[in-house]
Formats: structure tokens, sequence, C-alpha cells
């Protein structure tokens, strides 16, 4: 392998001041943005800046703008982490704010008790006769 190359390192030095420069810009803008545009997308917004330093990271300082395997590697495991992402903010979104929990709710979507949990109004139509007697009180609670 030959290594008489020649390499113009004042280029290759203003490349990486260039991409330094916009890094910096893109980090004041991450400052920036929250209160002065886009604030209603602001989660949206915040994350479409870092992934553009991280690629830009990638590409310059890690030296990886010259790799064609590498680069769709990345690009694929960057489309999973999206991918991923949007289904848990998909689930939070659709879950957050709901009154009452679907995971400890004493119902199911039925309506039907949970297997091994009694639910409020089949505690409730239990009735004091029904606890004197031990033998009812077993057949009762045998049956949930």
């Amino acid at each position: 392998m030959s290594t008489n190359a020649k390499v113009d390192y004042q280029a290759e030095k203003g490349g990486y001041y260039k991409v330094l420069i916009g890094l910096l810009i893109l980090t004041t803008i991450t400052f920036i943005q929250p209160s002065m545009f886009l604030t209603d997308a602001t989660f949206v917004v915040q994350l479409l800046i870092g992934l553009i330093k991280a690629i830009i990271i990638l590409f310059y300082y890690m030296h990886l703008k010259g790799e064609t395997l590498i680069g769709w590697t990345v690009s694929f495991a960057v489309f999973i982490v999206i991918f991923f992402f949007s289904i848990v903010i998909y689930d939070v979104n659709n879950f957050q704010y709901v009154d009452e929990s679907h995971i400890s709710s004493a119902t199911t979507s039925a309506g039907s008790p949970t297997a091994g949990h009694h639910s409020a109004s089949s505690e409730s139509s239990h009735t004091t006769s029904e606890h004197t007697s031990g033998a009812s009180h077993e057949a009762t609670h045998s049956e949930h």
C-alpha cells in the first residue's frame, strides 16, 4: 500500500472549523428554540437537532463519511431507535392522562372482574348474612 498521497492539511483543517462552527450554531439553536420559535413542537425539534449533530459528529470527527457499510449500519440503527421511540411516544400520549389505569383496574374491558381480584361492585354485593356462615363464605369466594 502506497503512502505517497499528498494531503492538503490546511484545507482539511478548514473543513473541521466549518463543522465546528456548524455544531456551535446548532447548539445555539438548541438553547434558543424552546423560547423563540416552534414552541409547540419543542420535543421533536430538539430530537431532530440532536440527530443532525450526531450525524455530523459521526461523519466528520469519527471519519465515517467515506464508509458505506458503517453508514448503512448506523442508518439502520437510527431507524430502529426512532421506530421504537415512536411506539413508546404514541403509547404514552394515549395512556398518560387517563383517570383510571388499565393495568391496575379491577375490571377488564368486558366488565367482569379480573382473575384473583375482587371488584368494588362484587364486594358490595356480599351481605352480612353470607358472612355468618363459613360454608357460604367459602362457596362465594371459590367462584372468583
